[in-house]
């Protein structure tokens, strides 16, 4: 049976479907609050529950030379005021398990990085904050798989924890989403989260730059919806070909309400 858990007011795994959006990384105080406000503002207008996201640090990036962020301090402390002046959930990502305790006292939701689903360190880390933990899959993974992460979880003694379906490789710089995914890992017993921006990368597709293919996001997320996932991530910005992240493939702000509009379409209709 499916675990039903609230955080912060924003229910998952019941009838909800929460949306966790954000710039995929934080590029400056203003820019962060600026695009928190919009995407409450969108979200609140649809009937969405949101929960912010962006990252101080992207570890991961496929050059040494790409922005990774403000880093911990001060992302925190740019985090905590998107918290205070919006009223929103938090969650962001970390890389290494001595960022977990930090990060717990701002966040609600702990985010572990594809690439690093595996790290039994990492997770124990963000279990013992306490903190709801949301693992996205990694792309090299197949979604029964995750049926060991479930219990490396369980083992550390945690209570509420998130599945990420983000795509999977595909040959070279290519990820292929399978929709049938999203049943299989439900059937774990935990919700399943659908990242609709990531899933449409095209990973170190511009050798030093990930590319991806950002028209196809609104086909993905609602056929995601569809599927039966039970909240939405997608990284939203104002300027997405400026991001000084995945440029390629973060969501339009300006475009926002009309693919939540979609979704919302479709989660009625699935409901009924």
């Amino acid at each position: 049976m499916k675990k039903i858990f609230v955080i912060n007011s924003v229910e998952f795994g019941g009838t909800d479907l929460p949306i966790i959006a954000g710039p995929c990384v934080i590029e400056s105080r203003d820019h962060v609050l600026r695009m928190a406000e919009k995407i409450k503002k969108s979200t609140t207008a649809i009937g969405l529950p949101m929960i912010f996201k962006s990252s101080f640090d992207k570890g991961n990036r496929s050059s040494h030379t790409s922005y990774r962020g403000p880093g911990l301090d001060e992302g925190l402390r740019i985090l905590e005021e998107v918290k205070k002046s919006f009223d929103v959930p938090l969650t962001t990502d970390i890389h290494d398990a001595t960022q977990a305790k930090p990060v717990a006292d701002i966040i609600d939701i702990i985010q572990i990085p594809a690439f690093l689903c595996r790290q039994g360190d990492l997770l124990e880390a963000a279990v013992a904050t306490g903190k709801t933990v949301n693992v996205k899959k990694g792309q090299f993974m197949a979604p029964w798989d995750m049926q060991n992460i479930i219990e490396k979880v369980k083992h550390a003694r945690g209570e509420q924890l998130l599945l990420t379906e983000r795509g999977t490789s595909f040959g070279y710089n290519n990820l292929v989403s399978d929709m049938r995914s999203i049943p299989i890992m439900k059937d774990l017993g935990v919700p399943v989260v659908f990242d609709a921006t990531h899933s449409a990368q095209q990973p170190g597709g511009l050798g030093k730059m990930t590319g991806g293919t950002r028209e196809l996001i609104p086909t993905l997320a609602k056929a995601a919806v569809a599927a039966g996932c039970d909240a939405v991530f997608m990284e939203v910005h104002n300027d997405p070909e400026n991001a000084l992240s995945d440029a390629a493939t973060q969501w339009p702000l300006d475009m926002l309400d009309s693919i939540l509009k979609s979704i919302i379409k479709i989660l009625h209709a699935r409901d009924k």
